[in-house]
């Protein structure tokens, strides 16, 4: 029996080379987003040969700074750093890209990320069908979710109680939600770049992230470095 030989990074499922192929080919920038059981981090990057240099990224905790009180990977929490992606990227420059998922499953939270970024005014090639509506992203589905467990109070004050900690009521979500995404959306030029240059080590995603090949190149104090672009 003949050995196929394949290559590592395929065998430790890191790198789709096909959509890795396809990104290069089409040379337009694009977003990857990484979720864990706590935040949210997207990229904008732009591809080349020998890595991909980062645009712009957020944070779920950046979202802390604009009074943000909800949980840091929720549906609402997606969108908002999503939205924050796309204004950070839009002050770069850049008006176009697509989503690069690798091997990971488009989720519904990537899905909510996704509709932050496009709402932004980021133009990206998706369906609105395969987005969520605007009563899942603003987190009207945990207000009704809270208003059942109201008659009970000891329920009620365990599911919730890292959100009555910061002072927010979960009843409250879809109008807290709605206050931050406004101030995220008025946010002027000068904040953007001053938030671009602030968060670059903070947002920057793990090494281990879905594609490998990322590389960050700053103006960092190495002699004749690369420009960040």
């Amino acid at each position: 029996m003949a050995y196929v030989h394949t290559l590592k990074r395929i065998r430790q499922r890191k790198t789709n080379y096909r959509k890795r192929s396809g990104i290069l080919i089409g040379r337009r920038p694009f977003i990857i987003t990484k979720i864990s059981g706590q935040n949210i981090s997207a990229q904008s990057l732009k591809p080349t040969l020998t890595g991909d240099i980062v645009i712009a990224s957020s944070h779920s905790r950046e979202l802390i700074r604009h009074g943000w009180k909800g949980s840091m990977n929720s549906m609402p929490a997606c969108y908002l750093t999503g939205l924050l992606l796309g204004k950070k990227t839009i002050a770069k420059g850049a008006t176009n890209a697509v989503l690069y998922t690798g091997n990971n499953p488009f989720t519904t939270k990537v899905a909510a990320c996704l509709k932050g970024i496009v709402d932004s005014g980021i133009n990206i090639p998706v369906s609105k069908e395969s987005l969520p509506g605007d009563d899942r992203v603003s987190g009207e589905h945990i207000a009704n979710y809270a208003n059942l467990l109201k008659d009970s109070e000891e329920k009620y004050n365990s599911r919730f109680s890292s959100l009555l900690k910061q002072g927010l009521r979960p009843e409250d979500y879809p109008v807290h939600f709605e206050e931050i995404r406004m101030r995220i959306s008025g946010i002027s030029s000068a904040e953007d770049k001053k938030l671009n240059e602030s968060d670059i080590q903070v947002n920057k995603l793990s090494k281990e992230g879905p594609d490998n090949t990322t590389m960050a190149k700053s103006k960092s104090s190495s002699k004749g470095g690369n420009k960040q672009e």
